[in-house]
Formats: structure tokens, sequence, C-alpha cells
């Protein structure tokens, strides 16, 4: 039963952040944290997992649609990928605590820069290429270490940053999908060579992010409103950071 609950949860979240190319990581970590699950043998690095798996199948429906900014984002993958399992190996030496504290104020930090750029318009001109990759490249390191430590892929800081370039809400959803892919797989990866890995949860959750990310990433390509999706992802955010600091506290 409590499979079938975490399940649930996940495929809802699944399609909620597959909208914005984040994967879910920030979500699927408490989640299994809360259904009882160890955070650093189990929640984080199986959230790692489901973040990259939820991105990459909705990078099916982003490239169908043509809102992948390959070029553009190449830089940062490659640095993500790279500063991931570093991330990763990281975690086995910060206290859970600390870690959940630094989840939450990363959370909160998400949340108020989205809020910030849901009251703005679309931007009308992208950063040059070559802007786009040396600062991509920077972002990446960053936001593929801190994701690898705390399970989350890096989305959280990539996405903002990509619309401070001037990037459209759903190019930056499908660009940060792409390179969310490539950090959390890797980050994954980093935590299996620790030993960590249960395959009945697994196995459940995985189905639920299939199903949960196909659905998220055609209706961000085709119905959403840019607008919308920003104030819902913040809102979410938000609940999201109270609840882990109340925990914490």
């Amino acid at each position: 039963m409590l499979y079938i609950i975490v399940s649930a949860i996940i495929l809802i979240a699944s399609f909620l952040f597959a909208m914005l190319g984040l994967g879910g990581g920030m979500v699927y970590v408490p989640v299994l944290k809360w259904a009882g699950f160890p955070v650093k043998e189990v929640a984080i690095p199986l959230g790692l997992l489901l973040n990259g798996l939820n991105t990459l199948l909705a990078l099916i429906p982003y490239s169908r649609n043509k809102l992948v900014d390959w070029k553009g984002g190449m830089a940062m993958a490659v640095a993500a990928f790279i500063f991931a399992p570093i991330g990763a190996y990281t975690a086995q030496f910060v206290p859970v605590r600390t870690l959940l504290i630094l989840f939450a104020i990363a959370v909160f930090a998400a949340a108020i820069r989205m809020t910030m750029f849901a009251r703005q318009g679309e931007p009308e001109e992208m950063m040059s290429l070559k802007k786009r990759s040396i600062i991509g490249s920077s972002v990446g390191a960053f936001a593929g270490f801190m994701g690898g430590m705390l399970g989350l892929g890096g989305g959280f800081i990539i996405a903002p940053i990509l619309m401070w370039m001037g990037y459209r809400t759903k190019q930056a959803a499908a660009t940060t999908a792409f390179v969310v892919t490539f950090s959390s797989l890797s980050g994954y990866l980093g935590h299996v060579a620790e030993g960590h890995f249960n395959w009945t949860l697994t196995i459940v959750v995985v189905i639920a992010v299939i199903i949960g990310s196909q659905f998220g990433g055609s209706f961000m390509s085709k119905k959403a409103k840019p607008k919308w999706v920003k104030q819902l992802y913040a809102l979410v955010l938000f609940a999201i950071a109270i609840k882990l600091i109340v925990g914490v506290l």
C-alpha cells in the first residue's frame, strides 16, 4: 500500500515537473523520506534516477516540437555531467540534517526566483551562443555538484538562469530537461557506485515516472501557458520548502 501511495504522488509530480524540465527530484526526495526510506541510501540516489528518467522522457515531446536548444545547452550539460558524481560522492560526508537544510534553502530560493519571472513577460532577445556556453559551463558545474549532492539534478538552478539568458519559458523548460538528464543520471551512477539500490521500489516508481513524464511534456509543448506554469511551479516550491523547514526544526 505504501508503494502505491508513493507511486501516485510521484506520477503527479512527474507530470508537473516534466512541464518545466526539472525532473521532480525536489518532490521525489521528500516523498521518499516521508515514506520512511533512508535519505542517503535510498531517497537521494533514487530521486536522481527518477529525475533523469523524467527529463529524458520529456525530451521526446520537446524535441518533436523543436524546443530544445541542443547547441546552447551542451556546455552546461557536459559540465553538469562531470560535477554531479563529485556532488554525489560528497553527500556521504555531509550529515542528513545538514543535507535537508540545504535542500530547503535551495528550493525556497528557486521559488522566489520563479515568482519574479512569473511577473515578467516573455523575453524578446537571447544571449549569443558564445555567452550562453561560457556562462552555462559555470552554472552547469555548480548545478551538477549541488544536484548530485542533494538528489535534485540541479534543474531548479538551471531554469532561472536560462530565462535570464533570454530563453522563453518553453525553450527554458526543454533545454533544462536536456541538461538535467545528464546531471541526474551521472549523479545517480555516482551513488550506485556506493552500492545503494532498492529494486522493488525502483521498478514501481519508474513506471509512475514514465507515465507522468509523457503527459507532462506533451501538455507543456502544446497547451500550457508560460505565466500559469511559472506561478504554479512557484507555489509548489514554496510548499515543499516550508514542509522541509518545519520537519527539520
